[in-house]
């Protein structure tokens, strides 16, 4: 767990940096695609640079074999080409373990997952009783990947995001769509929908449900919650767990920060 304490500390630095500075009158904070699994149904802004980033770690056990990955430097780089669309590129570094009652084996495996290559496209602004709805498409190329890491087909993966504002400290989010690639050449649709809550001027709260249906194969549902923390209008950090609800995955723990560059 070496690893998650050294995201706290980094997560430590970046607040007390933040609150080094002074404050700002601009009301307008960043929304960010993470900590859940639902996409956020708006783009960053023409000129604008996001960066998400944290780590999470994640394992799951059957007859007394433990399954353990630690995920690091969850990077999304998003950056607004248009005033509706954004560039979007993805990065992350996995190193994984296996337990054997409670012996760890020698056989880590550790590299970059696929690259993340897309973009994200508003199509429509909340009115009444419509959605604000978005529409995001992702490739990750096989060559990008570590050894290690590195599938048997090039993953594609598309959705339309959408989100509904239920009150001033509450809305709702959910994503529909379909995925293809990893290690299986089937098709997958995908689904989530989260609930955020605003519980104060700089905390928030989201509880959400996710999962894909493969078209050969058993669904895979999970769920989890987390807490949002604005230091300020432009730096976000997270915290969140979660677990399956189906078989194949015990626990999730991971955190998180997000910070925007403005019209650079």
């Amino acid at each position: 767990m070496n690893r998650i304490k050294l995201i706290v500390t980094i997560l430590s630095i970046s607040t007390f940096s933040a609150f080094s500075q002074e404050n700002e009158t601009n009301t307008n904070a960043l929304v960010t695609d993470r900590p859940d699994a639902t996409e956020a149904s708006s783009t960053v802004g023409k000129d604008v640079l996001q960066l998400e980033t944290g780590g999470f770690y994640d394992s799951f056990e059957i007859n007394n074999v433990k399954s353990e990955n630690y995920t690091l430097n969850t990077t999304l780089v998003r950056y607004g080409i248009l005033d509706n669309v954004e560039l979007r590129l993805g990065w992350d570094f996995v190193e994984g373990t296996t337990k054997i009652n409670n012996t760890k084996l020698d056989n880590v495996t550790s590299g970059l997952s696929p690259l993340l290559l897309g973009l994200k496209i508003d199509i429509a602004e909340e009115n009444g009783t419509m959605p604000e709805i978005a529409l995001i498409g992702h490739v990750f190329p096989v060559f990008s990947a570590s050894a290690d890491y590195r599938p048997e087909y090039t993953g594609v993966d598309f959705r339309l995001s959408l989100s509904h504002t239920l009150s001033e400290k509450s809305s709702l989010g959910y994503n529909i769509g379909a995925q293809w690639g990893d290690d299986n050449a089937e098709a997958s649709a995908i689904y989530t929908i989260a609930y955020g809550y605003s519980i104060s001027n700089t905390f928030g709260m989201y509880a959400e449900l996710y999962g894909d249906l493969p078209e050969d194969s058993k669904a895979n549902h999970y769920w989890d919650a987390g807490l949002t923390y604005l230091v300020s209008n432009d730096l976000q950090l997270d915290t969140y767990f979660g677990t399956s609800i189906t078989e194949g995955q015990d626990f999730l723990l991971g955190l998180g920060l997000s910070y925007r560059i403005r019209k650079i």
